[in-house]
């Protein structure tokens, strides 16, 4: 039997609802006695087949795919000779940076993917594989235009203001930085960074940076834990220089994204790793042991030994995002082999009685912290 060829057909796509006026005149009467001659042009009926100009949705043009393979690819009506496959860089505003070749382009995104109703914060982000149309001869030759965003292979992402914040996408590890001092560690948040790694299939390392302000010992209990777990722990300085050339080793080779709390030094790390970067670094305030924003943008770094490295900004807050309360329970490491056992299938393990995690946690199987850690997720998060 034959192929069936490929051929045109339309599809209907959702887009981002528009800033338009009210759906339905109100204020007739106003307008009768500023001009009643002009109410005749007015139409005297209004359409309900959703096809007028306060649809959500439009007919995007596309083409079908053969017999073995499933799905329909929009096409988007692209000059394929002017078009180039690069990644982006660093996102400022309404202007990517995208590294092509050997060439560097300043682009913008194409309005139909940025209407197109999603719930991303940003529709491109550093670390994205993008198709860009180079402009017509006779322009700029830094200019470009984003025309397709490739699929991600993974990503980190939050919630923000109600919608999804991908911080950055197609990485193969996550460093979590944190600092024992100035400012404090903070458990809980390198817990919610562990959780949205296992989630994205990501490989995680949690980083203790500034440990020549503390006695090393006294990070045992809780770095112990993680280590147990069987993630990845460093401990570095770039004061003394420790365990600088093993993330140099960890990083070579690898796409990695570096995040943490502002003010812990992930800045630092990278130009120590990678003598020349010379990124800003700041102080942390003496009042309040907070961090200050350096990093404004994630921007991805090549290595002169291979791979890349994504320096982010410093980050306060980590709500997770598409994780239902159910679910938490299971990206934990320490905490999903005692699930199953629970006298209720949908016990929350916060409350019950008659629950096998909070056994474990009394019987000193599963850390105190790292329960206390889960409970406070469910709770903040939902």
């Amino acid at each position: 039997m034959a192929k069936k060829k490929k051929g045109k057909r339309t599809v209907r796509a959702v887009f981002r609802k528009r800033y338009d006026g009210r759906t339905r005149k109100k204020d007739f009467t106003r307008e009768f006695a500023d001009d009643a001659d002009g109410l005749e042009k007015e139409s005297s009926g209004e359409r309900v087949s959703g096809k007028g100009k306060l649809t959500r949705k439009r007919t995007v043009a596309g083409a079908t795919s053969d017999e073995e393979q499933a799905g329909f690819q929009i096409d988007l009506q692209v000059d394929p000779e002017l078009c180039r496959q690069g990644r982006v860089l660093r996102v400022h505003g309404l202007t990517s940076i995208v590294q092509a070749g050997d060439d560097q382009y300043e682009c913008t995104v194409r309005g139909i993917l940025k209407s197109l109703a999603t719930e991303l914060q940003h529709v491109v982000v550093a670390g994205d594989s993008v198709t860009i149309q180079l402009q017509a001869e006779g322009t700029d030759a830094n200019q470009a235009v984003i025309v397709r965003v490739e699929p991600r292979r993974n990503f980190i992402s939050r919630t923000s203001r109600q919608r999804q914040q991908i911080i950055v996408s197609n990485v193969d590890q996550v460093f979590i930085v944190s600092s024992a001092a100035e400012p404090t560690l903070k458990p809980n948040l390198v817990d919610r960074l562990l959780v949205s790694a296992e989630k994205a299939g990501i490989r995680p390392v949690v980083v203790i940076n500034k440990v020549d302000l503390v006695d090393p010992a006294d990070l045992q209990p809780v770095v112990g834990v993680w280590a147990q777990l069987g993630y990845g722990v460093l401990l570095t300085s770039t004061e003394t220089g420790l365990g600088i050339e093993r993330l140099r080793n960890w990083v070579t080779g690898k796409d990695s994204v570096v995040t943490g709390q502002s003010g812990v030094g992930k800045s630092s790390l990278l130009n120590a790793i990678e003598p020349g970067l010379q990124l800003r670094v700041g102080v942390v305030s003496s009042e309040n042991s907070k961090g200050r924003h350096t990093t404004t943008a994630a921007s991805l770094i090549a290595l002169a030994d291979g791979g890349h490295l994504i320096d982010t900004p410093g980050i306060r807050s980590f709500q997770l995002w598409d994780v239902i309360p159910e679910e938490v329970g299971g990206y934990f490491r320490d905490i999903r082999p005692f699930i199953n056992d629970c006298r209720f299938p949908d016990c929350t393990h916060t409350h019950e009685e008659d629950c096998n995690v909070k056994w474990a946690v009394a019987d000193g199987k599963l850390d105190a912290r790292r329960y206390e850690s889960y409970c406070q997720m469910r709770e903040n998060d939902f």
